[in-house]
């Protein structure tokens, strides 16, 4: 979970002030965590309470991204879903902006198959993101997740996404000079991956997906997510990036003390969850 929270914090300070390109100090003055981590964390609550207790997941993230929108109201929601986190009866709203996928990460982290993490990320979005496009960038993200955990290498990533859901054809550089502020699926999604693609480490991953410009804390929230996986999979780059990032940077000292714990609580349920799958080739399912 810390790839997309510490992506969301680098982009913070830019999304409204866009920087165009990578040497810009990685966490500094006026960097924070924001909705992004926020929605991401309650993702993970719901993910761990559905499976502790066998309830509905769809059912659970509603109420955990509710509780935990209302006791950060100030972490830079978008307008309908300020809306939604206080409406009396809680609905879809047919959005296909990028919320659905800056908090997917844990879908793609928890889940044991690939076919379940597609499963968990398309009812982590249609609870307020039910429009195909809002949808189809959680699946993606989630996918590419659940890939990079996996083991995958970037081109066997880059091939399924391309063959499943976006034509990645453009660089960065390309897009650099002109690409805005985009807060769609179509048009924040297919550059988080690209970032993660092009970049040759996790820091350097959050570089790109910043230098872009545009949505800066939701893409690299998104890249961040696929990065941090992917690099973790890697021989003994995990205790390294551990180091590098969470703790030369004082994450957890950024974040409320119930995100640090939910953290913790959700990373052992997805080593006891990995384990068990890996002993039986199963293991009880999270109901949606």
């Amino acid at each position: 979970m810390y790839g997309a929270i510490i992506g969301d914090i680098v982009g913070s300070k830019y999304e409204f002030h866009n920087i165009k390109r990578m040497d810009f100090p990685f966490i500094s003055e006026r960097c924070s965590f924001t909705d992004d981590t926020a929605m991401t964390v309650a993702v993970a609550n719901a993910l761990l309470i559905s499976g502790a207790e066998g309830r509905s997941f769809r059912q659970t993230v509603v109420e955990q991204m509710r509780r935990i929108g209302r006791e950060y109201p100030h972490a830079g929601y978008g307008g309908r879903f300020s809306g939604w986190l206080v409406s009396a009866v809680p609905k879809p709203y047919y959005s296909f902006g990028n919320g659905s996928a800056m908090r997917v990460s844990p879908c793609g982290l928890i889940a044991v198959t690939l076919d379940e993490a597609l499963s968990l990320a398309e009812a982590s979005a249609d609870v307020t993101h039910n429009h195909p496009e809002g949808i189809k960038g959680a699946k993606a993200a989630a996918a590419a997740v659940f890939l990079a955990k996996s083991g995958c290498d970037k081109a066997e990533i880059r091939e399924y996404i391309t063959r499943n859901y976006y034509d990645l054809a453009f660089t960065l550089d390309e897009i650099r000079p002109t690409y805005k502020f985009d807060e769609t699926c179509q048009g924040s999604v297919p550059q988080a991956l690209e970032a993660f693609f092009e970049a040759e480490s996790y820091e350097e991953t959050i570089r790109a997906a910043v230098s872009i410009g545009g949505d800066s804390d939701t893409i690299a929230a998104i890249a961040g997510g696929i990065a941090w996986p992917y690099y973790m999979s890697r021989g003994d780059v995990a205790d390294d990036l551990y180091k590098s990032m969470v703790e030369k940077y004082e994450i957890n000292k950024m974040l409320p003390d119930e995100f640090v714990s939910i953290i913790g609580k959700f990373d052992e349920f997805r080593a006891a969850r990995e384990s068990e799958f890996k002993k039986t080739g199963c293991c009880p399912a999270i109901p949606l």
